[in-house]
């Protein structure tokens, strides 16, 4: 008992220590595991632990939606991606549909991988591309 309690307390100690980008990594690995889950339980035709573990990859879009900035452009082309993705996880939520999970992985695993490279940059580097990328809204 006293060692699950450890690991809950370095787990929460972890998150509250971790940047905004890095939430946001750990986001959307938490995600495509939960999709490769849901793979694995439909091919098990588990059915209870598929809507379990769509359910919880819905929730974490819905999550990292809700952070999005709409004043920046970006965030727009995100707003799209997301609801995509809620949508088609639905479907296959109702279908039992591995083949729409399979679609999203790969586009998950890219964006998970655009924020950890965001995330290894130095943070004076990070606002100067913000900056920059605002004067480019502006312009336009």
């Amino acid at each position: 008992m006293v060692t699950a309690n450890a690991y809950s307390n370095y787990k929460k100690q972890s998150i509250t220590t971790m940047t905004p980008i890095e939430i946001i990594v750990k986001l959307y690995s938490e995600c495509e595991r939960q999709m490769n889950r849901a793979v694995h339980f439909i091919a098990l035709k588990d059915y209870e632990s598929t809507n379990a573990a769509l359910m919880k990859s819905i929730e974490i879009v819905t999550a990292l939606r809700s952070c999005l900035d709409m004043q920046i452009e970006m965030s727009k082309n995100l707003d799209s991606l997301y609801e995509y993705f809620t949508r088609e996880l639905v479907e296959a939520n109702l279908k039992k549909d591995a083949e729409k999970v399979q679609v999203l992985l790969p586009m998950i695993g890219e964006l998970r991988d655009a924020f950890t490279q965001i995330s290894r940059m130095p943070k004076e580097q990070i606002n100067l591309q913000a900056a920059q990328n605002m004067q480019q809204v502006a312009i336009v």
